[in-house]
């Protein structure tokens, strides 16, 4: 039975997995910040709050153009945008090695994140071309596992940082983004191309803006990322002025952070078991708003604090699968998935710039139990955001089929 069931995907597997490994390298580029934060303050001279920048910089590119970029993936081919992503996150970190002050890093920082963005609108249209529809439900959890993934990676080396300094890393992670970005194009071989007609570029973005499914997945997006990034862009700092915990704050969040891949592959089997994206949403909010307020809360145990954040990440870990999983039938047609994916992406990185930066705002005002309130209210949006998620209007009228024929011809 189990044969059976990946037989008939089983050929497009390897590269499925191409596409995640691309998404994992890349997440080392977000998760390097929060690692190296406390070795860029000491060498630049900066507050938290400053420093904090540095994460939420990555994204604010991305949350001006997530859009624009998915139409010129609809274009140009998912596989080229992502190519061209890898390359433009190589450049970013190797310039950001090089940086002499604090503003010429934030600047390489935004780079990076325009390449971030480049990549990963292109996995989700790179994986709906790539994988039958019978195993699609499993390979877009598998694509969704790429953060939490390269998260837990990145953490795991941070004792590399003690040999070869901060800007050592960014060099290193500029090698390993240009290597994969080879290997990308090597792996994932043009296929027979298909005709492709596209209308006026202001038409194809007008009917993105009007229809309510692009908009429900942004906001549903800056919703979860805001509240994530808000507890794990600056965990390593909680716990070690928080909790008390110092030398291995890196690896336990890197632990903590691997649940949300965990998270993610589970939310998959439960996607392809019948179970409703909706219902699924509703629950990893819930979960993620109480976790929150028992993170920050001083009254609990070190380590019931960390318990939490465990569960906070496998709760979260389930919003990502349900977004990328949707897309497609919540774009206007097959040809827009691309801008459909780049609004919620656009709305993952608006999440990006306010989650961190509120966080070290709102902690180095007021102290860290405050967090939690911010974290609440973002959750009660999300709630509200996702009660018209499985209305027929939010439905795009495209087929399971004509996605994945779409998909074929744009990779390249």
């Amino acid at each position: 039975m189990i044969v059976s069931k990946f037989a008939s995907g089983g050929s497009a597997w390897p590269r499925i997995l191409l596409v995640v490994g691309a998404g994992v390298v890349s997440a080392f580029q977000v998760g390097k910040a929060p690692v190296a934060l406390a070795a860029i303050q000491e060498d630049l001279a900066l507050s938290l709050a400053a420093a904090s920048w540095l994460i939420s910089a990555f994204a604010i590119l991305g949350a001006l153009t997530g859009a624009p970029i998915g139409l010129a993936a609809d274009r140009v081919g998912a596989g080229t945008m992502a190519a061209l992503g890898l390359l433009l996150q190589a450049a970013g970190s190797f310039l950001g090695g090089l940086a002499s002050g604090f503003t010429t890093l934030l600047a390489t920082r935004v780079i990076e994140g325009l390449g971030f963005l480049c990549l990963v609108v292109a996995g989700p249209a790179l994986i709906a071309g790539l994988a039958p529809i019978q195993i699609r439900d499993r390979a877009m959890s598998m694509w969704a596992s790429f953060m939490p993934v390269g998260l837990t990676v990145i953490m795991l080396a941070a004792p590399l940082l003690s040999i070869v300094t901060w800007r050592g890393f960014w060099f290193l992670n500029a090698s390993i983004l240009l290597s994969y970005a080879m290997l990308l194009r090597w792996g994932l071989h043009p296929p027979p191309s298909h005709p492709r007609l596209y209308r006026n570029v202001r038409q194809d973005i007008g009917e993105a803006l009007v229809s309510p499914g692009p908009w429900v997945l942004g906001g549903l997006f800056a919703a979860f990322s805001a509240i994530f990034f808000a507890v794990f862009g600056l965990l390593p700092s909680l716990l070690s002025q928080r909790i008390g915990i110092s030398n291995d704050a890196a690896s336990l969040s890197a632990l903590a952070i691997a649940a949300s891949g965990v998270g993610n592959l589970v939310c998959g089997q439960l996607l392809a078991r019948g179970f409703l994206p909706g219902r699924l949403l509703h629950f990893s909010f819930g979960i993620m708003a109480i976790c929150g307020i028992g993170i920050f809360s001083q009254a609990l145990w070190a380590i019931a604090c960390y318990a939490l954040c465990v569960v906070f990440s496998f709760a979260g870990g389930l919003i990502p699968v349900v977004i990328f999983d949707s897309a497609p039938r919540k774009a206007p047609r097959p040809e827009l998935v691309g801008v459909t994916i780049g609004f919620a992406m656009q709305g993952n990185n608006l999440g990006l710039i306010i989650g961190p930066a509120a966080a070290g705002g709102i902690s180095g005002a007021f102290g860290w139990p405050v967090v939690s309130v911010a974290i609440v209210a973002m959750a009660l949006m999300a709630a509200l955001l996702v009660l018209p998620f499985n209305r027929r209007q939010l439905t795009g009228t495209s087929s399971d089929q004509a996605i994945h024929k779409e998909g074929e011809g744009a990779l390249w």
